[in-house]
């Protein structure tokens, strides 16, 4: 989902779109705060680590899964991963492989992250829970799902872009937030705001009065792969929350745009929109790059011909999430 631009405005400073949506806005927070306070249907027997957000669009929660994947099997501790899988088709509750499904049968998000770890598609979280339970998990991720009651959440990271921050502060379509600040950080145990020094200290001068949680700063840097992004001119394309940041990130490691296309969050991309694509860099003598998730979603005949340029969440400071990984680890909940 695209940002309008009045979502951006300062929350102190609504434009008058967001203010002639609001009542619809106030509807929307009633409306999602009535079905957070539902009883969960499932609450498994080990621990459930929910990482969500508040904003609607990408944030940077499948970076934040993979890293937090990876800390957990540092500790030799078997995490698995359940997610509904957007713009999946499979019902589930099925595990991803990532070499036999297709992002249209999975989403491209799961499809990512199988590759790290067993990864559960189902659009009943519930039931995907439960599979992953038997299937073995000490501890379950849960991607997205900060709004949905299926499963008990033992713990909630609310992932945050530091650049967007909470926008304008309203709920859909006011603004861009599934519920209001207030009510979504007070059932959170951590917030992660991911985005460069500058961002972090924007979003600390407008919201740090309205956060009273821990929290992490993180930055998606780029995973060295032996590229040398400079020199050679690229037509680049994202289909993620916010496309700029994978530009920037290209043009932080030299790379020469000479085309950018800032597609839909996890919009198709099928032969007709890769054959424009490709004429284009084969008009401007470019080569085509997109980002790693976008990557799943490649028509089989552009998988060799197109980069991608994978990127991990990095963390100056663990210890918030450390700390809340103690806890959740020491702690089981009871069965039902």
């Amino acid at each position: 989902m695209r940002a309008p631009r009045f979502w951006q405005n300062s929350p102190d400073a609504p434009g008058w779109q967001a203010r002639l949506l609001a009542p619809l806005g106030a509807a929307y927070a009633r409306a999602t705060a009535k079905r957070v306070a539902e009883p969960p249907s499932y609450r498994a027997p080990v621990p459930v680590l929910c990482i969500g957000n508040i904003n609607a669009g990408g944030t940077g929660k499948t970076p934040t899964v993979i890293a937090l994947l990876q800390r957990l099997q540092a500790r030799g501790v078997k995490a698995h991963v359940v997610t509904r899988g957007y713009g999946g088709s499979l019902a589930g509750p099925v595990q991803v492989n990532e070499r036999t499904h297709a992002a249209s049968e999975t989403g491209d998000e799961p499809l990512l992250l199988a590759a790290f770890a067993p990864t559960w598609v189902a659009k009943d979280r519930s039931e995907g829970a439960r599979a992953a339970v038997a299937a073995g998990a000490d501890i379950i991720l849960l991607d997205d799902g900060f709004q949905n009651p299926a499963i008990a959440k033992d713990a909630s990271i609310v992932v945050v872009d530091a650049h967007v921050g909470f926008g304008n502060g309203r709920c859909i379509p006011a603004g861009p937030l599934r519920e209001p600040v207030k009510a979504g950080l007070k059932r959170a145990d951590l917030i992660l705001t991911i985005g460069p020094d500058k961002a972090q200290e924007r979003f600390e001068t407008t919201w740090s009065t309205s956060i009273e949680l821990p929290r992490a700063k993180g930055v998606l840097a780029p995973l060295p792969t032996g590229m040398d992004w400079k020199g050679t001119p690229f037509v680049a394309f994202a289909g993620i929350g916010r496309p700029e940041k994978f530009f920037e990130t290209l043009r932080g490691l030299g790379a020469n745009l000479v085309q950018t296309h800032a597609l839909d969050d996890h919009q198709p991309l099928t032969n007709s929109l890769l054959t424009r694509l490709d004429a284009d860099a084969k008009r401007l003598g470019a080569q085509l790059v997109t980002t790693e998730k976008d990557a799943v979603r490649l028509p089989k005949a552009y998988r060799t011909s197109v980069l991608s340029l994978p990127v991990r969440l990095e963390l100056n400071d663990w210890s918030p999430v450390d700390a809340l990984l103690d806890k959740l680890l020491d702690t089981t909940p009871p069965k039902t």
